[in-house]
């Protein structure tokens, strides 16, 4: 019996740390990436993901709410965020550069 209860932690505490990291690369993605890739919106993800970590925190792995985070989660990773990753840029927000910045560098108004 004690097997099974380490085995059930153990499967509780990777809930954990996969329901956090989709929640962690969402967060991370632009909100435009997710219109771009035709996905829902960024604060949609960010609320069900959010409800997925804090749910597996407090429920037991055997309850029902933790299965339906799990279920939203994998959506995210097997859905939403290759089809974000295939974006330009991958989806990142952008770090440095001008908001001026084109594809194919700075716009500089017709020179």
């Amino acid at each position: 019996m004690q097997g099974f209860a380490g085995f059930m932690w153990l499967l509780s505490m990777g809930l954990i740390v996969f329901s956090g990291f989709a929640l962690i690369d969402a967060a991370t993605r632009r909100e435009d990436a997710y219109r771009a890739a035709d996905k829902k919106t960024k604060p949609f993800w960010l609320i069900i993901l959010a409800l997925a970590f804090v749910v597996n925190l407090i429920f037991n792995i055997l309850s029902f709410l933790p299965i339906i985070g799990l279920i939203a989660t994998i959506v995210y990773m097997v859905d939403v965020r290759p089809a974000l990753r295939g974006l330009p840029g991958g989806g990142r927000a952008h770090r440095g550069g001008s908001s001026s910045d084109g594809p194919y560098g700075p716009y500089n108004g017709g020179r």
